[in-house]
């Protein structure tokens, strides 16, 4: 079993490209079903990251393929996953 706070202790690597895409910040759940759907990555920043991001990597969790001690693998293409924040 994996608690949402370990789970944003694990940095998010990518299996198709070995792209490193951060560290979990959120998750999405269906409350309906009771599960948990997506974890949420913050996207790139822009310009040098000083004034926020307005993306995020959205990343369904039928994509994640291991979860380890210390890492998170997926298999996604980035740009498919990378959304735009909703306010």
């Amino acid at each position: 079993m994996v608690r949402i706070y370990d789970m944003k202790q694990k940095e998010v690597i990518n299996t198709v490209d070995g792209s490193r895409l951060g560290y979990v910040c959120d998750v999405e759940l269906d409350l309906k079903e009771g599960k948990l759907t997506k974890i949420i990555v913050p996207g790139p920043g822009r310009i040098l990251g000083m004034f926020g991001r307005e993306m995020e990597y959205q990343i369904p969790w039928s994509k994640i393929k291991k979860i380890g001690e210390d890492i998170i693998l997926i298999d996604v293409d980035p740009k498919e996953v990378l959304q735009e924040i909703e306010y």
